[in-house]
């Protein structure tokens, strides 16, 4: 079953990009497309925290695009601001990462967003 749920997804994947005229690359999975790291910037940024993660396929599979985009994010990698202090106060991640739909942000759940990205394959 669970085979069959991931082939569909990679068709309607590959359905998706190819009405944008994009190709999607053979052998990769749409956690690997999906993913997007978001650098840390700043001077306060601890060089031991790896950049942020964020499993774009995941989010993408439960919410319409219209849910985030162009409310919460815009849709270019980094033009929006986004940092700790932020997420914390409720914006960005922080709008469904709350507790109530989302696990909440704190210093127990770092490592869910903060890891060094996944290789290819």
């Amino acid at each position: 079953m669970k085979k069959s749920l991931t082939l569909i997804r990679l068709c309607r994947l590959w359905f998706a990009f190819s009405m944008l005229g994009l190709s999607l690359p053979l052998g990769a999975s749409p956690y690997q497309i999906g993913d997007i790291t978001i650098p840390r910037k700043g001077a306060d940024s601890p060089a031991f925290m790896p950049h942020a993660v964020f499993p774009h396929w995941k989010h993408r599979t439960r919410f319409k695009c219209f849910v985030c985009h162009d409310k919460i994010f815009k849709m270019k990698l980094g033009a929006d601001n986004i940092n700790m202090d932020a997420v914390r106060s409720g914006k960005f991640c922080g709008v469904c990462h709350n507790g109530k739909v989302a696990f909440a942000i704190g210093f127990d759940t770092c490592e869910r967003c903060h890891y060094a990205p996944r290789k290819s394959p």
